[in-house]
C-alpha cells in the first residue's frame, strides 16, 4: 500500500499543523470565547439569584401586610362587635325600661278598673238588697195578706245574702 509508504514523510508536517489547529482552537475558544460565555452564565446565575431574592423579599413583605391587615381586620370586627353589643345593651335597656313604664300604667289601670269594679259591685248589691227587699215586702202581703215594714224586710234579705 502506496498510502502507508507515505505516511512517515508527511506524519510530521500533519502532527504540526494538527498542533497549530489546536492550539488556535485552544486559545480562540478556551480563552476567547469560553470565558466571555463563563461571564455571561455567571451574569446570568447572578440575575436569577437577584431576582429569587428580590421575589422572596416581595413575598415577605406581601405577607408582612397581609398579616397587619389581617391583624388591623380583627381589631375592627372585635370593635364592630363590641358597638353591636353596646347597641344591644341599650336597645335591651330602653325596651326594658319601656315595659316597665308600660306595666305600671297597664297595673294602675288595673287597680283602678279593679276599684271601678269594686264600686258597681258595692253599688248592685245595695241595689239588689233594696230589690229584694221591696220583692219580699210584696210577696208577703200578697201571700199572707200582712204588710211587712222596710226594716224587718231588708234584715231578713241581709240575712239570707250573708249565709248564701
Amino acid at each position: 500500500m502506496p498510502q502507508i509508504a507515505q505516511l512517515p514523510e508527511f506524519w510530521s508536517s500533519q502532527v504540526f499543523w494538527t498542533i497549530v489547529f489546536f492550539a488556535i482552537a485552544f486559545f480562540v475558544i478556551g480563552r476567547g470565547m469560553v470565558p466571555k460565555v463563563m461571564s455571561t452564565v455567571d451574569l446570568r446565575d447572578k440575575q436569577i439569584a437577584d431576582d429569587l431574592a428580590a421575589a422572596q423579599a416581595a413575598r415577605d413583605a406581601a405577607d408582612a401586610q397581609e398579616e397587619a391587615w389581617r391583624e388591623r381586620e380583627n381589631e375592627n370586627r372585635a370593635k364592630a362587635q363590641a358597638t353591636i353589643a353596646e347597641a344591644k345593651a341599650k336597645a335591651a335597656k330602653k325596651t326594658e325600661t319601656k315595659l316597665a313604664n308600660a306595666q305600671k300604667k297597664i297595673d294602675a289601670k288595673l287597680a283602678e278598673a279593679e276599684a271601678s269594679i269594686e264600686a258597681a259591685r258595692t253599688s248592685a248589691m245595695a241595689e239588689i238588697e233594696g230589690v229584694a227587699a221591696e220583692a219580699t215586702q210584696d210577696i208577703v202581703s200578697r201571700l199572707s195578706g200582712e204588710k211587712v215594714d222596710k226594716r224587718t224586710a231588708k234584715a231578713a234579705v241581709k240575712k239570707v245574702m250573708t249565709n248564701a
